[in-house]
């Protein structure tokens, strides 16, 4: 029986969703998560529409990247390699590096205070298991295999939309909120701006996106630089489907994070809180212990999907930047130094953890040197994207230009805003 057209471009759909799904799904790590607990915790709903917002924005900043890669064939250190002197981009990727790590450090933190608080177990001890569990399956299995692990995890964001559902919300004042944006009045609102800024739209995504197309590439037979340049018209529209589907659900889940905690914390006077632990632990009394568990559930899950993302976008950069052997469709004989960044940065996340270094002020100042090296990356990535010789003459379009222009500038004035307010 013949396949009619409908059902073959479903499956093309299918088959395409990948990268930009986890993309997505790993912008709600469980640093992420914290971040829009604080903001919900203190602010209420009143930072309801950066969701709405960031949607738009994440998705072109996302594609621009994924374009970057399918239609060069190479990571964006190698790109910006081209038109940037080194030393400058070693400074962006040891930057990269430096918060990353830090960031591993907060996640393992968050999923081991998760664990613990439903096993009742020590979180030390969940901080080396998972990272060894993390460890051993990024250096062991292929991209392939790696890839559709990462797709599944996503299901497990769905615990928060649930989690705000099984809460109760007056949906009239969260449309008001999300549709009619409260602009921040104080230093202490422009910084949580500027966090959920750095944390939505977040230097290692461009990184990983980028590179991620070109292990797409890989994993389809391009095995040369030749045979992965240049990109079909139905190759950048599946992408762009896909990463604006993996943008969608992750500023989806950023949004219910944020009203569940303004719904239950904020109501109640609970406006202090330091972890994504706090924030599931707080939610017990007033939302029950389903939705505090599904809560729970949700950043352990999203841990095991942001971790080798985190730890795999400084080592891609890195790999390119000072012209190591590099992919995670290699093993480890065939990239020793890439999988050795990856198993350190994990490694000194772990770390962190043991010495008595304040993960939350960590995170916080994560956040905001994300938000901050985040608009002058952008700017390397605009001029990478109108370059028509390195874009094989196909650059981006004047649309999707502009609207990274504009998320470059409101992230510029977010920073100047923070420290002059």
């Amino acid at each position: 029986m013949k396949e009619i057209p409908s059902s073959r471009w479903i499956r093309s759909i299918l088959k395409a969703l990948g990268p930009g799904i986890i993309t997505g799904a790993a912008d709600d790590d469980p640093s992420g998560i914290a971040t829009y607990s604080v903001a919900g915790a203190q602010l209420g709903t009143k930072l309801l529409w950066t969701a709405l917002i960031t949607w738009p924005l994440m998705a072109s900043v996302q594609m621009m990247c994924a374009r970057i890669g399918q239609v060069t064939g190479k990571g964006l250190a190698g790109n910006l390699s081209q038109r940037f002197p080194r030393w400058l981009l070693l400074l962006f990727v040891g930057a990269l590096l430096t918060a990353n790590t830090i960031n591993i450090a907060a996640d393992l933190a968050g999923m081991a205070d998760a664990a613990s608080m439903l096993s009742g177990i020590n979180s030390h001890w969940f901080v080396i298991t998972f990272a060894l569990l993390i460890s051993w399956a990024t250096v062991k299995l292929q991209y392939r295999q790696i890839a559709n692990v990462l797709k599944w995890l996503v299901l497990v964001l769905f615990a928060y939309p649930i989690t705000a559902f099984i809460v109760g919300a007056d949906w009239g004042q969260v449309l008001h909120d999300t549709l009619i944006p409260s602009i921040p009045h104080s230093k202490d609102e422009w910084a949580t701006l500027v966090a959920i800024l750095g944390t939505t739209i977040s230097p290692y995504l461009f990184f990983w996106q980028t590179s991620e197309e070109v292990e797409e590439e890989k994993s389809a037979g391009r095995s040369t630089l030749a045979l992965r340049r240049g990109a079909t018209s139905q190759e950048l529209e599946l992408r762009s489907l896909d990463v604006g589907i993996g943008a969608f659900f992750s500023n989806m889940v950023m949004f219910f994070i944020i009203l569940t905690t303004a719904l239950t914390l904020n109501r109640h006077g609970i406006t202090h809180i330091d972890t994504s632990r706090q924030a599931a632990e707080a939610l017990r009394p007033f939302a029950g212990n389903f939705a505090a568990g599904l809560f729970t559930v949700g950043i352990v899950g999203v841990g095991f999907l942001a971790i080798p993302t985190l730890a795999g976008s400084a080592a891609y950069a890195f790999a390119e930047t000072l012209g190591w052997r590099q992919g995670l469709s290699k093993n480890l004989k065939q990239a020793r130094w890439f999988y050795a960044l990856i198993l350190v940065s994990t490694g000194v996340g772990v770390g962190l953890d043991f010495v008595g270094i304040n993960p939350v002020k960590a995170l916080y100042w994560t956040a905001i040197v994300n938000g901050l090296l985040a608009p002058f990356l952008l700017v390397a990535i605009l001029i990478v994207a109108s370059d028509r010789k390195l874009m094989q003459g196909q650059p981006s379009s004047r649309l999707g230009w502009a609207v990274v222009a504009f998320t470059t500038v409101c992230m510029f004035a977010a920073g100047v805003a923070m420290f002059v307010v």
